[in-house]
């Protein structure tokens, strides 16, 4: 794929400055004339340049096929986790860009969100010596051995299907979703695998208060409508989730018919905050047609979910996305790190607009039913 190719050459060479695309391209800025033609060569597909004085900036238009769909960048520096709060011109600024992006395509890259590059890695270094391990080690922290919040632990492979008619998902996950002081985490070699999942949760719970601000001024609401709903994240009452997911080396021959690495779905609650170690995730378009979106350094993909749709009469809407097997002979493994937002158990999500389009539904309800269809019936 394209995208795999501008990880391995601009990612190495250059700093990717958007990841936008119309119907027939994607475009990229490359600092200098060498890399440019290195491109052409390699691809052997169609350019356009616009140029730039002694182009030292080079904006790189290259043609693809059936790519129909926008994967705006947006810049969240005035609001990130580092800054205090926006001035009111900087929050419409934001709220324009944030609706027009969850209105017309349902994903957003922020970036300048406040959460480092090192911050992410850090997760993803710690979660893959835990999947590392041998299986009767992870055994102890599974899903479902914690009392007090069930859909805390460790998920094994193909025990998940997030799309009910394929077989179980080739990945590996491990849920933060208890913060509870009883909960028992991985110790010796691991023994700062709670701490660093704690923190990153934590800073990913903050990060989504604030773009939560930004989308109920984007509807004209008064922030607590959406803020009042979520005061419980982190606890055992709220299932929001720090989610590692690992997805090992695949050999394509072995995998059963239509299996994926993750299955074509949407995810249940109000927003997702994604953190990619390289590309391979796929989001669906309004033609039906998959894109590949890109992993872009230090940016955060976040994509709306089906409670958020609900609540707001589909203004925003709600994306089904997957995870395609490698190409055959491509034994790397992948990473991400996805924070899924939910609402309060007991919140009742209803219409913001008045129109009842959807019957009410309490947050927990909804949640419990949608883990049925992805685990089955227990």
């Amino acid at each position: 794929m394209l995208h795999s190719f501008f990880k391995s050459i601009i990612f190495s060479e250059s700093r990717l400055c958007t990841a936008t695309a119309d119907t027939n391209s994607t475009c990229c800025a490359v600092k200098n004339l060498k890399l440019w033609r290195s491109l052409m060569e390699t691809c052997h597909v169609h350019f356009t340049c616009k140029h730039h004085p002694k182009l030292r900036v080079q904006l790189l238009s290259i043609r693809l096929p059936n790519l129909k769909m926008n994967i705006p960048v947006v810049d969240f520096g005035a609001y990130s986790l580092s800054e205090g709060d926006v001035t009111d011109e900087q929050m419409r600024h934001l709220s324009r860009e944030l609706k027009a992006a969850f209105t017309e395509v349902g994903f957003v890259f922020l970036k300048s969100t406040g959460i480092s590059q090192e911050e992410v890695d850090r997760v993803m270094d710690v979660s893959k010596k835990f999947f590392l391990q041998p299986d009767e080690l992870k055994q102890p922290f599974s899903r479902k051995s914690f009392a007090n919040n069930a859909n805390h632990g460790w998920v094994s492979l193909e025990t998940e299907r997030l799309n009910p008619r394929r077989p179980g998902d080739l990945k590996e996950a491990f849920n933060t979703a208890s913060l509870h002081p009883d909960i028992k985490w991985p110790s010796g070699d691991l023994a700062d695998f709670q701490e660093i999942q704690t923190s990153f949760f934590l800073r990913c719970k903050e990060l989504s208060l604030r773009v939560m601000r930004v989308m109920a001024h984007s509807l004209g609401l008064d922030p607590e409508v959406l803020l009042s709903a979520h005061r419980l994240m982190g606890t055992d009452k709220n299932g929001t989730t720090l989610r590692s997911l690992y997805y090992p080396p695949v050999d394509s021959d072995k995998a059963k018919e239509g299996q994926l690495r993750c299955g074509e779905h949407s995810d249940y609650g109000t927003i997702t905050l994604l953190f990619q170690s390289s590309g391979g995730l796929q989001v669906g378009s309004r033609s039906g047609e998959f894109i590949c979106a890109p992993s872009i350094p230090e940016a955060v993909l976040i994509n709306i979910a089906d409670l958020l749709q609900r609540w707001t009469s589909d203004q925003f809407i709600s994306v089904v996305h997957r995870v395609l097997l490698p190409p055959a002979g491509d034994s790397r493994t992948r990473q991400s790190v996805a924070f899924f937002v939910q609402p309060d158990d007991e919140a009742l999500i209803t219409c913001c607009d008045g129109s009842n389009k959807y019957p009410a539904v309490t947050a927990g309800d909804y949640l419990i039913e949608r883990f049925s269809e992805s685990y089955g019936r227990t």
